[in-house]
Protein backbone atom coordinates (compact mmCIF):
# COMPACT_ATOMS: atom_id res chain seq x y z
CA UNK A 1 0.00 0.00 0.00
CA UNK A 2 1.54 3.37 -0.75
CA UNK A 3 2.17 6.19 1.46
CA UNK A 4 0.63 9.64 1.20
CA UNK A 5 4.40 11.62 1.35
CA UNK A 6 5.07 14.95 -0.26
CA UNK A 7 7.15 15.13 -2.75
CA UNK A 8 10.12 17.32 -3.03
CA UNK A 9 12.46 17.79 -6.15
CA UNK A 10 15.95 19.03 -6.00
CA UNK A 11 18.94 19.38 -8.10
CA UNK A 12 22.23 18.05 -7.38
CA UNK A 13 23.13 19.13 -3.30
CA UNK A 14 26.67 18.60 -2.03
CA UNK A 15 26.53 15.89 0.31
CA UNK A 16 27.86 17.97 3.15
CA UNK A 17 24.90 19.99 2.65
CA UNK A 18 22.87 16.97 2.38
CA UNK A 19 23.52 16.16 5.59
CA UNK A 20 22.77 19.30 7.81
CA UNK A 21 19.40 19.13 5.09
CA UNK A 22 18.26 16.20 6.72
CA UNK A 23 18.93 16.91 10.06
CA UNK A 24 16.66 20.00 10.16
CA UNK A 25 14.20 17.75 7.49
CA UNK A 26 14.06 14.99 10.55
CA UNK A 27 13.54 17.43 13.74
CA UNK A 28 10.83 19.16 11.51
CA UNK A 29 8.97 15.82 11.92
CA UNK A 30 9.60 14.56 15.14
CA UNK A 31 8.06 18.01 16.46
CA UNK A 32 5.41 17.71 13.64
CA UNK A 33 5.93 20.87 11.87
CA UNK A 34 6.15 19.48 8.41
CA UNK A 35 4.71 16.51 7.11
CA UNK A 36 5.96 13.11 5.94
CA UNK A 37 8.02 13.85 2.85
CA UNK A 38 10.62 12.30 -0.06
CA UNK A 39 13.86 14.33 -1.15
CA UNK A 40 14.46 13.23 -4.65
CA UNK A 41 18.00 14.50 -5.91
CA UNK A 42 21.85 13.62 -6.76
CA UNK A 43 25.20 14.47 -5.47
CA UNK A 44 28.69 15.28 -6.76
CA UNK A 45 30.64 12.09 -6.48
CA UNK A 46 31.46 10.74 -3.44
CA UNK A 47 31.80 7.26 -1.58
CA UNK A 48 29.53 7.06 1.86
CA UNK A 49 29.94 4.07 4.43
CA UNK A 50 27.83 3.01 7.03
CA UNK A 51 30.13 2.55 10.65
CA UNK A 52 30.53 -1.18 10.01
CA UNK A 53 32.38 -0.93 7.02
CA UNK A 54 35.58 -2.38 6.72
CA UNK A 55 38.67 -0.11 5.92
CA UNK A 56 39.36 -2.21 3.33
CA UNK A 57 36.24 -2.16 1.20
CA UNK A 58 37.03 2.03 0.71
CA UNK A 59 38.27 3.88 -2.59
CA UNK A 60 41.11 5.24 -3.60
CA UNK A 61 40.77 8.63 -4.93
CA UNK A 62 37.53 9.19 -4.22
CA UNK A 63 36.23 11.44 -1.44
CA UNK A 64 34.80 8.79 1.32
CA UNK A 65 32.41 9.95 4.44
CA UNK A 66 30.97 8.26 7.00
CA UNK A 67 27.12 8.17 7.87
CA UNK A 68 24.98 7.65 10.18
CA UNK A 69 22.84 4.91 8.54
CA UNK A 70 22.59 1.28 8.00
CA UNK A 71 24.52 -0.30 5.35
CA UNK A 72 28.08 -0.44 4.03
CA UNK A 73 29.87 1.82 1.35
CA UNK A 74 27.96 2.80 -1.73
CA UNK A 75 28.57 6.03 -4.54
CA UNK A 76 26.94 8.74 -5.59
CA UNK A 77 26.95 11.17 -8.04
CA UNK A 78 25.50 13.02 -11.11
CA UNK A 79 23.30 10.82 -13.28
CA UNK A 80 21.64 8.52 -9.89
CA UNK A 81 18.76 9.49 -8.54
CA UNK A 82 18.92 9.66 -4.54
CA UNK A 83 15.59 9.53 -2.82
CA UNK A 84 15.66 10.55 1.13
CA UNK A 85 12.46 9.23 3.04
CA UNK A 86 11.74 11.52 6.06
CA UNK A 87 8.38 10.17 7.31
CA UNK A 88 6.75 9.18 11.19
CA UNK A 89 6.12 5.34 10.85
CA UNK A 90 4.65 5.35 14.63
CA UNK A 91 1.94 6.78 12.53
CA UNK A 92 1.80 3.86 11.05
CA UNK A 93 2.40 1.44 13.54
CA UNK A 94 4.80 -1.52 13.19
CA UNK A 95 6.27 -1.07 9.34
CA UNK A 96 9.01 -2.62 7.47
CA UNK A 97 10.16 0.48 5.81
CA UNK A 98 13.21 -1.09 4.07
CA UNK A 99 10.47 -3.68 2.42
CA UNK A 100 8.27 -1.29 1.65
CA UNK A 101 10.65 0.76 -0.01
CA UNK A 102 12.00 -1.82 -2.03
CA UNK A 103 8.63 -2.90 -3.28
CA UNK A 104 8.30 0.54 -4.35
CA UNK A 105 11.55 0.58 -6.37
CA UNK A 106 11.00 -2.94 -8.14
CA UNK A 107 6.91 -1.87 -9.15
CA UNK A 108 8.45 1.42 -10.47
CA UNK A 109 11.29 -0.17 -12.54
CA UNK A 110 8.84 -2.78 -13.61
CA UNK A 111 6.05 -0.10 -14.87
CA UNK A 112 9.37 1.87 -16.31
CA UNK A 113 10.28 -1.78 -18.34
CA UNK A 114 12.77 -3.17 -16.14
CA UNK A 115 12.25 -6.38 -14.63
CA UNK A 116 13.50 -6.03 -10.88
CA UNK A 117 13.17 -8.14 -7.72
CA UNK A 118 14.10 -8.08 -3.95
CA UNK A 119 16.05 -10.16 -2.38
CA UNK A 120 16.03 -12.16 0.99
CA UNK A 121 19.25 -12.29 3.33
CA UNK A 122 20.35 -15.95 4.32
CA UNK A 123 21.06 -15.91 8.26
CA UNK A 124 24.45 -14.98 9.02
CA UNK A 125 25.25 -13.54 5.02
CA UNK A 126 25.61 -10.25 4.46
CA UNK A 127 22.43 -7.63 4.19
CA UNK A 128 21.12 -8.02 0.52
CA UNK A 129 18.60 -4.99 0.60
CA UNK A 130 17.90 -3.16 -2.06
CA UNK A 131 16.86 -3.64 -5.54
CA UNK A 132 18.43 -5.83 -8.04
CA UNK A 133 17.64 -7.56 -11.49
CA UNK A 134 16.48 -10.74 -11.91
CA UNK A 135 20.05 -12.54 -12.56
CA UNK A 136 20.91 -10.47 -9.44
CA UNK A 137 23.04 -7.08 -10.80
CA UNK A 138 22.44 -4.83 -8.27
CA UNK A 139 20.38 -1.95 -9.45
CA UNK A 140 19.26 0.29 -6.13
CA UNK A 141 20.85 0.25 -2.52
CA UNK A 142 19.41 0.88 0.40
CA UNK A 143 20.51 2.65 4.21
CA UNK A 144 18.63 4.02 6.58
CA UNK A 145 18.08 5.25 9.87
CA UNK A 146 15.33 5.49 12.24
CA UNK A 147 15.41 8.66 15.11
CA UNK A 148 12.52 9.16 17.49
CA UNK A 149 10.31 7.46 14.65
CA UNK A 150 11.52 9.15 12.01
CA UNK A 151 13.01 7.64 8.86
CA UNK A 152 16.71 9.54 7.32
CA UNK A 153 18.32 8.53 4.30
CA UNK A 154 16.84 6.03 2.07
CA UNK A 155 17.62 5.14 -1.22
CA UNK A 156 20.13 5.01 -4.29
CA UNK A 157 18.97 4.16 -8.02
CA UNK A 158 21.55 3.81 -10.57
CA UNK A 159 19.99 5.80 -13.82
CA UNK A 160 23.11 6.57 -15.84
CA UNK A 161 26.38 7.66 -13.51
CA UNK A 162 29.78 6.58 -13.63
CA UNK A 163 29.65 2.83 -13.61
CA UNK A 164 33.41 2.92 -13.53
CA UNK A 165 33.25 4.55 -9.61
CA UNK A 166 32.07 1.12 -8.06
CA UNK A 167 35.18 -0.85 -9.61
CA UNK A 168 37.57 1.40 -7.04
CA UNK A 169 35.44 -0.16 -3.56
CA UNK A 170 33.77 -3.11 -2.39
CA UNK A 171 30.29 -1.76 -2.65
CA UNK A 172 27.23 -2.78 -0.02
CA UNK A 173 30.04 -4.69 1.82
CA UNK A 174 29.36 -7.69 -1.40
CA UNK A 175 33.07 -8.45 -2.79
CA UNK A 176 31.41 -10.17 -5.07
CA UNK A 177 28.90 -7.66 -6.32
CA UNK A 178 27.58 -6.53 -9.60
CA UNK A 179 26.24 -3.18 -9.92
CA UNK A 180 24.42 -2.00 -13.14
CA UNK A 181 22.59 0.95 -14.18
CA UNK A 182 19.50 1.51 -16.16
CA UNK A 183 21.44 2.92 -19.06
CA UNK A 184 22.74 -0.63 -19.36
CA UNK A 185 20.08 -2.52 -18.87
CA UNK A 186 18.32 0.02 -21.90
CA UNK A 187 21.28 -1.02 -23.84
CA UNK A 188 20.55 -4.68 -23.78
CA UNK A 189 17.16 -3.79 -24.44
CA UNK A 190 18.25 -2.21 -27.40
CA UNK A 191 15.97 0.80 -26.04
CA UNK A 192 16.39 4.38 -25.16
CA UNK A 193 17.57 5.34 -21.41
CA UNK A 194 14.35 6.65 -19.55
CA UNK A 195 15.00 10.39 -18.26
CA UNK A 196 15.59 11.80 -14.84
CA UNK A 197 12.24 13.24 -14.85
CA UNK A 198 10.73 9.82 -15.80
CA UNK A 199 12.18 7.84 -12.88
CA UNK A 200 11.25 10.28 -10.65
CA UNK A 201 7.84 10.36 -11.55
CA UNK A 202 7.70 6.56 -11.47
CA UNK A 203 9.28 6.44 -8.23
CA UNK A 204 6.95 8.39 -6.34
CA UNK A 205 3.84 7.35 -8.17
CA UNK A 206 4.29 3.70 -6.53
CA UNK A 207 5.34 4.42 -3.38
CA UNK A 208 2.21 6.63 -3.26
CA UNK A 209 0.24 4.54 -5.23
CA UNK A 210 -3.07 3.52 -3.24
CA UNK A 211 -2.53 6.53 -0.67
Amino acid sequence: MGWPIKRVDLGEVGYHQALADMDTWVEERQQGLAEDRLFLLSHPPIVTYGPRTKPEDLPAGLPAVQVDRGGFATYHGPGQLVGYLVVDVKARGPVDIVRWLENGLVDALDKLGFPAVRRETPKGASSLAGVWTPDHRKVASIGMRIRRGVTSHGFALNVDPDMAAFQRFVACGLADVTMVSLAELAAEQRRETPSDAEVRDAVFASLTAGS
